[in-house]
């Protein structure tokens, strides 16, 4: 990444919606820290970001408008972070919250990103409804056996019947 592809902090706050009070206090604490140029605290460098970090910024800045604590948001990005689910395609992360938490989407799985990743309950209606059809399919079929073995001890009583 270089230089021409970065964003000033006036231009992070534009593109991301947040304050500049909000950038430098996420850069302090090691929240969102501009990724091709930091200013480590020095006055008169000039702090840029790259399109990865407007990005992060503005799903943060949704994640406090939706009413998450940024102790919250913060302890969900370290997590994620952490785990490589920030890595190369942050396009890919698929981010969740119920007010209280912040869940991970992943494949099949959700995972609470303030739990340290655990597992959260999620089950899709469509694999619901598969399991039930092919629960359904079962009974029918077992059904359908049990109503023909019914038919012949039938009949093999009203032989019997008949023969005495």
């Amino acid at each position: 990444m270089t230089r021409e592809d970065a964003f000033t902090s006036k231009q992070a706050v534009f593109l991301s919606g947040c304050t500049s009070h909000q950038l430098r206090y996420w850069d302090k604490v090691g929240l969102v820290i501009p990724s091709i140029q930091s200013s480590n605290g020095k006055p008169g460098v000039p702090k840029l970001y790259s399109f990865r970090d407007i990005v992060s910024l503005r799903v943060i800045k949704t994640l406090l408008d939706n009413g998450m604590s940024i102790q919250r948001v913060r302890r969900a990005w370290s997590y994620l972070k952490r785990n490589g689910e920030l890595g190369s395609q942050l396009s890919n992360v698929q981010l969740v919250t119920d007010g209280s938490s912040i869940y991970s989407v992943e494949e099949d799985q959700v995972l609470d990103a303030l739990k340290m990743g655990q597992l959260a309950f999620f089950e899709t209606i469509d694999e619901v409804t598969r399991g039930v059809e092919e629960d359904v399919s079962k009974f029918e079929l077992d059904k359908q056996k049990f109503l023909k073995l019914l038919s012949i001890v039938e009949d093999d009583i009203l032989t019997q019947t008949l023969r005495a």
